[in-house]
């Protein structure tokens, strides 16, 4: 009987159950313990597995560069960074309402952290989230625009729940290469929230994107449902590199 109780959980895709209900049955006769509570004891097990699983799944496809939590970041040494305003977007009301979230400040002063560990948060939550660079993103659209899959490319980018481009200046485009990253985001508008961190001030990108026709209709549709934070400060690399020297 057993094993064909533990042969049944496995056909329905509940290993947790087919390895503990037998531990646990006994456990449950030792304690006296109602079936029902035996049984939301046993389920609760594999609810929790079963999370544990998907987010290790999510965590893989997001390729996030570190994991860090807004607990890790340091606020008082960054003060232009609203505290309770980060706490709000940690509730992921920007998801459900398809509202961007701008980071604009120089390198090195917490934009990406921010912007990971509000992609942490999603994927805790079930979240589908992809992190990837504007100028990597640009590369990837050109491979598969070369390969005749541009509209394939485009669409496995719109689909995220949350995504996030990182370093938007770093590097000037071309109108061409300016174009693939201006259909990825008209493709989210209104559709999917873009967290996005930049080193340039809004006014910058037209050269940015060497056309400023492509660059006002991508900052239309950005801005128009967005949270904009404009972070300040020194470089936290640098300020470690001059505690060394």
């Amino acid at each position: 009987m057993n094993k064909r109780l533990e042969a049944m959980c496995r056909t329905l895709n509940l290993p947790v159950t087919a390895d503990r209900w037998s531990a646990m049955a006994q456990q449950a006769s030792t304690d006296n313990i109602a079936y029902s509570t035996f049984l939301y004891n046993l389920l609760e097990e594999e609810v929790a597995a079963k999370h544990a699983r998907s987010v290790q799944t999510l965590l893989k496809f997001a390729r996030l560069p570190f994991r860090k939590t807004l607990d890790d970041f340091d606020f008082p040494a960054q003060p232009s960074v609203d505290h309770r305003r980060m706490q709000e977007c940690a509730t992921l009301s920007f998801i459900e309402a398809n509202e961007n979230l701008i980071f604009l400040g120089p390198p090195g002063i917490g934009k990406t952290h921010l912007a990971v560990s509000l992609g942490l948060e999603a994927i805790a939550h079930g979240y589908k989230t992809y992190f990837v660079t504007a100028h990597e993103l640009v590369l990837q659209c050109q491979k598969a625009d070369a390969e005749g899959r541009l509209e394939k490319k485009i669409r496995s980018l719109v689909k995220p729940s949350v995504l996030i481009i990182d370093e938007m200046g770093y590097m000037k485009l071309d109108p061409g290469s300016a174009h693939y990253l201006f259909q990825v985001i008209a493709r989210r508008y209104e559709r999917g929230p873009i967290l996005l961190m930049s080193n340039k001030a809004f006014g910058e990108w037209g050269e940015i994107m060497g056309d400023s026709i492509i660059a006002t209709a991508m900052l239309d549709r950005l801005l128009h449902h967005s949270h904009i934070f404009n972070m300040k400060g020194e470089s936290y690399r640098m300020k470690e590199k001059q505690k060394e020297d």
